[in-house]
């Protein structure tokens, strides 16, 4: 998932609210891998971060994946995280430094990241946004002005998803 502004060449942009300690978020995933298989740099997949109060650890997470975009590694770093929310509520930071060693980031700079809040405002700015358009829970889907709620089940909105998708691209 990108953090690019920028839509794809048609402008088709598919928002993901999503936290990385979210069981429905990691259950989210072969859907969302389906959907970048389907359309490509067509359709800009962007995760867009909504912490959820009742998860401990969402907040650290999604500023683990600002220093993970920064360093590049953005998606991995997700897809990873994404994979082990139970060891996330656990663990808390100890696990998102060991998966930024593992996908060979520079693990001093994730704490550093931690502890000086540089990425607060990023996160702060998704969370703000996506509650004044009624985000209340993840994951959320946004595309072509359309809210998609993935919290109750993801039974449905990848074709959904592609609906949109398909009349927004002229498919």
């Amino acid at each position: 998932m990108d953090k690019t502004t920028a839509a794809g060449p048609a402008g088709t942009a598919l928002d993901v609210w999503c936290e990385l300690q979210c069981p429905d978020c990691h259950r989210a995933q072969p859907d969302l891998s389906a959907l970048r298989e389907r359309y490509g740099d067509a359709l800009e997949i962007r995760l867009r971060h909504f912490p959820l109060e009742k998860h401990k650890y969402a907040y650290a997470a999604a500023q683990a994946y600002e220093e993970a975009y920064a360093q590049g590694r953005a998606d991995a770093y997700a897809e990873a995280v994404l994979g082990r929310t139970g060891e996330l509520g656990e663990r808390g930071e100890e696990l998102l430094l060991e998966v930024a060693r593992e996908l060979g980031l520079d693990a001093e700079e994730f704490e550093t990241a931690l502890i000086d809040g540089r990425h607060l405002l990023a996160v702060d700015a998704d969370q703000a946004e996506g509650k004044a358009i009624g985000v209340t829970g993840t994951p959320t889907y946004v595309i072509g002005g359309e809210r998609l709620d993935g919290g109750k089940g993801q039974e449905g909105l990848r074709e959904r998803v592609e609906e949109i998708a398909d009349r927004l691209l002229g498919r």
